[in-house]
């Protein structure tokens, strides 16, 4: 997949991005040209390919021990976030990979500020984060729920204008500060339209294999999906930087979105321009030395 076509859904910064501009079922043209199964073998095979340069990548990372890489997923439910991970970073080494999901805030991330409760997930020196959703929820949930607001026991005024842009300041200053210290950021939200979210819904409710993975809080924000597509545009485009820019991932063919996905994180990874760390004349002698003990070890 060349550069300029998933460019084309980098949300540039002080944009002013509509969601109903972007087609989350785009495939570039080629389900003209290739059946179903094809273009799914295509992808699997590219995905393959970016998951060895992916795993060379976090080595590097790892040796160099200078960056850390946060990658942020965000999207509807039933967007394909978790088969994401399973499928894009499968072939990460787990020593150096951590993933959070974050569910309902306890009482205990309650009683501190909103980004607390990512702030000490964050991915150390040389690590990949992946966080399954993130501190964006914190303006999408709870922009569309303001009365979960009344948890975080915020002093009024709240759930203004005003108030939701003072969180997209935050985050971008909580961002500008990870960069600042060596966490690179890439953010993917993964977008799938209302008819391939209710076909997969409706997937898991026919396939007893699939039920564990139901819950009815996914009918019930259905209802919600015009509000949510309205936080979503306003989170985008204010903190699509370009550093930290956001990436809009049509999300309604699975393959579309996995092998986008990999491709922007390798990308991005490179773009570090990580090295290995050069030996100190003392190191090399030792190697040196080491090297000869094993040779004549018999």
């Amino acid at each position: 997949m060349a550069k300029e076509t998933y460019e084309q859904f980098r949300v540039k910064p002080h944009s002013k991005i509509r969601l109903r501009d972007f087609d989350p079922a785009w495939a570039g043209g080629l389900q003209r040209k290739l059946r179903e199964d094809e273009l799914q073998l295509e992808a699997k095979e590219h995905i393959q390919r970016n998951l060895k340069r992916l795993s060379d990548a976090q080595e590097l990372l790892y040796a160099s021990n200078q960056y850390a890489l946060l990658v942020v997923l965000q999207g509807m439910d039933a967007s394909g976030k978790d088969g994401m991970i399973k499928h894009v970073m499968s072939g990460l080494n787990p020593q150096g990979c951590q993933v959070f999901s974050f569910k309902q805030p306890t009482d205990e991330e309650l009683a501190h500020d909103f980004l607390w409760r990512y702030d000490v997930r964050l991915p150390a020196r040389g690590r990949i984060g992946i966080f399954n959703r993130s501190y964006y929820e914190e303006v999408l949930v709870l922009r569309v729920h303001p009365e979960l607001l009344e948890k975080q026991k915020i002093a009024p005024p709240k759930n203004g204008k005003a108030f939701w842009q003072r969180r997209y300041e935050d985050i971008d200053a909580f961002e500008r500060l990870l960069l600042q210290s060596g966490t690179a950021i890439i953010k993917l939200f993964l977008y799938i339209s209302k008819k391939e979210q209710r076909r997969r819904l409706l997937e898991r409710l026919e396939d007893p294999n699939k039920h564990w993975k139901f819950s009815a809080g996914d009918i019930k924000e259905r209802a919600y999906w015009r509000d949510y597509i309205e936080a979503y545009e306003d989170a985008l485009n204010a903190t699509s930087t370009k550093r930290a820019p956001w990436y809009i991932i049509p999300a309604d063919h699975k393959w579309v979105a996995r092998s986008m996905a990999s491709e922007i994180l390798v990308h991005n990874i490179r773009k570090l321009d990580l090295q290995l760390p050069k030996m100190t004349k003392e190191q090399e002698a030792e190697l040196a030395k080491a090297k000869r003990l094993l040779r004549e070890d018999t």
